[in-house]
This record gives structure tokens, C-alpha cells and sequence, in this order.
């Protein structure tokens, strides 16, 4: 793995962001380990994108397989904490990461479970220039780890089918989210390995959905998500000053 943090030109990926997260590949099934504060905002974010999904295409969300049909790309999927439990709600689940190594801690996980998904290390640019196409793409807690957020937008919108639907969670950049998320999250309660993230990178919802739309995408919802300590779990909220989430669909043909 190259150890610049330089984009190629026309890519992505940033290579800096790709070694940390594959010196974690070891942690991410570890809901006790460094990984562990994904492992609780799994259920708040699979439930999003659940009654988003279903809302859009017109699905039954009481079914277990409530997702069958629908060919979705789990973009930047690490370990595979999503990929997983959507392949069980029924979709056929590509879950892609740049990082060989939290692909094949990814595949080694799916198969212990026994659940099917077509787990690829590749990149969005890659995805999208073999013609890959998508009922609804996933680009979660991803948008804060690219090299070029304009581009990497762009490249998850061409892989969008007609009336198809992109969600994406990341942080928003504001004084708060650097107390926070940078602070609070990496220093102070040690959620997450320091270094994690870069404030800098952190991208406001205006900036987001500017980019969406910039690529054909029609922003649908937005909410925030909070941390609530007292009853220790994520919950979606109004308040979108730190973590929040964001629905698009491109125009039905």
C-alpha cells in the first residue's frame, strides 16, 4: 500500500485514509474493540436506510425480507457491519472498500455467518467505469475518508439507476463536532483510535447536498443523528450539528 496521502489524479481514494482503516481490519467484528462505537450505531443507520429504502420503493419494512430485489452498493463497507444485515433483509449487497484487508476480514465474516455478499476490494471510479449500476447506493461514515468529495459523489451518482435512491452518513464540520467527535470521541472517551478523523475533512450539509445536486441528485430527507448517554445509543434526531444523514434519488427516467 503506497504510503502517500496524494490522490492520483481523477481517484477517490486517499491512501493515508486507506492504511488506517486496514491496520483496524482485525477490529471491526470486535464490538468490544476499536470498532465498538460502530457497532452501536449500527442499528440507528440499518434502520435509516431500512425505512428509507422501503418508503422509496414502495416496500413492506414489517418483512424480513423487505429488501429482496433491490441490488444496493455498500461503498467504503469496511468490515462489512452493513452489508450483512442488509443481505439478510433480502438485497443483493456489493460491499466495496479500497482496503484489501478489511475485504478479506469482510469475506472471512460473511462465510463463518453463512450470509451471501459480493465483497470487492475496488473503488467507486472503478465500480462506475466497469458499468455498474445500483438501486441504492450507501456511502456511510465514507464522505469524511475521500480524497475529492465533489468526485466521489459524482462517480456513486452515475452508478444510480433511474429513480434510485443514494444515502449517505457522515459529520458535519462545525465547533461542535471537533469537541465532540475529534476531542470527546478520540481523546477524552477513547471510542475511537486517534487520528481517526480530520475535522478538516468533515463535510456540512450544505457542501453535501450542493454536491449532490451538482451530480443529478435531488436531496429527499436529512436528520441528525445524537448520542444519548443515559440510555447508551444512537438516536436520530434534529440536530445535525455533529452526525447526520442524508437521502437523494435521482429523477425516475
Amino acid at each position: 500500500m503506497a504510503s502517500s496521502t496524494m490522490p492520483r489524479r481523477g481517484s477517490t481514494v486517499d491512501a493515508g485514509e486507506v492504511e488506517r482503516f486496514s491496520a483496524l481490519a482485525a477490529e471491526w467484528w470486535d464490538p468490544l474493540g476499536k470498532m465498538g462505537v460502530l457497532h452501536k450505531f449500527n442499528p440507528v443507520r440499518l434502520g435509516y436506510i431500512k425505512a428509507a429504502a422501503c418508503g422509496h420503493f414502495g416496500r413492506d419494512g414489517k418483512r424480513l425480507d423487505a429488501l429482496t430485489g433491490l441490488r444496493i452498493l455498500d461503498i467504503g463497507c469496511g468490515g462489512g457491519l452493513l452489508s450483512e444485515p442488509l443481505a439478510r433483509l433480502g438485497a443483493a449487497v456489493v460491499g466495496a472498500d479500497p482496503a484489501e484487508a478489511n475485504i478479506a476480514a469482510a469475506r472471512l465474516h460473511a462465510a463463518e455467518a453463512g450470509v451471501s455478499v459480493d465483497y470487492r476490494a475496488t473503488t467507486a471510479e472503478e465500480l462506475a467505469d466497469a458499468g455498474e449500476r445500483f438501486e441504492l447506493v450507501l456511502a456511510m461514515e465514507v464522505v469524511e475518508h475521500v480524497a475529492d468529495v465533489s468526485l466521489f459523489i459524482k462517480r456513486c451518482a452515475e452508478m444510480l439507476k433511474p429513480g434510485g435512491l443514494m444515502l449517505a452518513a457522515t459529520l458535519n464540520r462545525t465547533l461542535k463536532s471537533f469537541a465532540l467527535a475529534i476531542v470527546g470521541a478520540e481523546y477524552v472517551l477513547r471510542w475511537l483510535p486517534r487520528g481517526t478523523h480530520r475535522w478538516d475533512k468533515f463535510v456540512t450539509p450544505n457542501e453535501l447536498e450542493a454536491a449532490l445536486a451538482r451530480h443529478g441528485l435531488s436531496v429527499t430527507d436529512e436528520v441528525g443523528v445524537i448520542y444519548d448517554l443515559i440510555a447508551d445509543r444512537w438516536q436520530i434526531s434534529t440536530d445535525t450539528d455533529v452526525n447526520y444523514m442524508v437521502s437523494a434519488e435521482r429523477p425516475a427516467a
